[in-house]
């Protein structure tokens, strides 16, 4: 065996939380990936939410809700759960900019039509903000 092979394998003693050399990984990755969608083209739906978790506006998006500081949960029209979530920062109108603040997504769970938002300060700290997200289905 080459001795980048002999240097991949894993030791006894080994430190197992470390990745594998990225060609062992991807092997395995795409012999158990399931087929890719047979699609022609992805549909994006959006909602742009207010920093008090109402609706402003949206394409097949159905409600937002706030469940207590910088805690959101946005519900689409269609099964969202097999999709890309995108969220930026940013107000409902053309005026005004909203302040600084970091925002996580992701798909919510035991509600396949629903995206679970958060927004939070520098700190970490959640704070109420305003933003968008688009989800590429």
């Amino acid at each position: 065996m080459s001795e980048v092979g002999e240097k991949a394998r894993v030791r006894p003693g080994a430190d197992h939380r470390r990745q594998p050399p990225a060609g062992e990984a991807t092997a395995g990755a795409v012999a158990a990936s399931p087929p890719p969608e047979t699609r022609d083209s992805a549909r994006t739906y959006y909602a742009v939410v207010n920093a008090d978790g109402s609706l402003a506006r949206g394409f097949h998006a159905v409600s937002a809700q706030r469940f207590g500081p910088g805690l959101y949960e946005v519900i689409f029209a269609h099964d969202v759960s097999r999709s890309a979530y995108i969220g930026v920062i940013g107000g409902s109108g053309s005026v005004g900019i909203e302040s600084a603040a970091h925002i996580t997504v992701v798909g919510r769970s035991g509600v396949p039509n629903g995206v679970f938002v958060t927004t939070s300060d520098s700190s970490g700290a959640y704070v109420d903000r305003g933003f968008h997200l688009a989800v590429h289905s």
